[in-house]
């Protein structure tokens, strides 16, 4: 294959080789951590020291529960909250949309940023769990979590936060209740996440493994791939980020949220009189890979929840592409993908 550049870490980013090399050492002790024998024994103590480093990244000091990924945990904590209400952003991850079913949903304002007023409101009818995507993976705006996490405790809520795009971080230990996260956005193997729960009575058992909380055998070697993933550092792609912004600025381009916080390795853009299929097309076959929206919902090319959410109508919300840094971008491939995009806008405007 020629020389490709992959700006799509956002839907999933290379494992790290710290992660991989504990993946193989995770095969090795292939026996079931449940088993009372001596390589049983192995096996859960392994576990249980990668659950510890799991914990320690993120400062955390209550439970983890070992999942299959941030969907399942996001599902477990909002199929299984003690509560009994439970609210939704509008601007959350389809996973939740899903598992939220019946939830009622919090708005956002243009800046997709949640309506902190509304937020209260709905509060005032009673407690509820309340699921906030701490960093939109789609758009990259970061919420308010601290004031959320004020507002939802005042009214005697919970709060759930969806993690899974931000690097470990020990933010979250002093304001959320539960957090879901993934391993494969982190530079770990796919299939593997944890549900860090403050108190194990926020939810209702289902039995089997992990504490009576979710069934079936741990996956061993991804649980230590991804521990061993959160001990490498990620880069701050602040710089790398502004660098795009300007770029797609100065080329006639549009960015979502720009007065926004955002996420700096994820970045939306719009090419007026450009759908978005067809700029993914152009781009794939220039090299890049980029996305529109998140991996969940990109294949389907179907609207973004989000983008309509914060005000877009349809028809600009499909001109809409992500562009996601990961630990290997560099400088050159941005200035590559820039040059790449404003070719593709010279041609669109020819076009018109």
């Amino acid at each position: 294959m020629p020389h490709r550049i992959y700006l799509d870490h956002a839907a999933t980013t290379p494992m790290t080789a710290a992660a991989r090399d504990a993946v193989v050492h995770g095969l090795a002790l292939w026996a079931n951590p449940s088993s009372p024998h001596a390589e049983g024994r192995a096996a859960r103590a392994a576990l249980e020291a990668a659950r510890r480093e799991i914990a320690a990244a993120h400062g955390w000091r209550g439970e983890v529960l070992l999942t299959s990924g941030a969907s399942e945990s996001l599902g477990i904590a909002l199929g299984r909250t003690t509560l009994p209400r439970r609210l939704i952003t509008a601007v959350e991850h389809d996973a939740v949309m899903r598992a939220g079913t019946g939830a009622a949903v919090v708005p956002v304002g243009a800046d997709g940023i949640v309506d902190r007023e509304a937020l209260a409101a709905m509060l005032a009818d009673g407690p509820a769990l309340v699921c906030v995507q701490w960093a939109n993976s789609e758009t990259g705006v970061r919420q308010p979590i601290a004031a959320i996490a004020d507002a939802v405790h005042a009214a005697g809520g919970m709060l759930l936060v969806d993690a899974a795009q931000m690097p470990a971080s020990d933010e979250l230990a002093a304001v959320a209740d539960m957090v879901a996260l993934s391993a494969h956005k982190r530079g770990g193997p796919p299939g593997v996440g944890a549900l860090l729960v403050r108190d194990l009575r926020l939810l209702h058992p289902s039995g089997g493994q992990e504490r009576g909380y979710r069934p079936g055998t741990e996956n061993l070697p991804g649980v230590l791939g991804y521990a061993a993933a959160l001990a490498e550092p990620e880069p701050d792609h602040d710089a790398l980020r502004a660098r795009l912004d300007d770029a797609i600025l100065r080329s006639g381009g549009e960015i979502v949220a720009a007065d926004s916080p955002r996420h700096p390795a994820i970045g939306s853009y719009r090419l007026r009189g450009a759908a978005a299929a067809a700029q993914l097309i152009l781009l794939d076959g220039a090299g890049f890979a980029v996305s529109a929206g998140s991996a969940c919902s990109s294949g389907s090319m179907k609207p973004s929840h989000v983008l309509a959410a914060m005000g877009w109508d349809e028809a600009a919300g499909r001109e809409v592409i992500r562009v996601s840094f990961g630990r290997t971008t560099t400088a050159a491939e941005v200035d590559a993908f820039v040059a790449a995009w404003r070719q593709m806008a010279r041609t669109t405007r020819r076009a018109a």
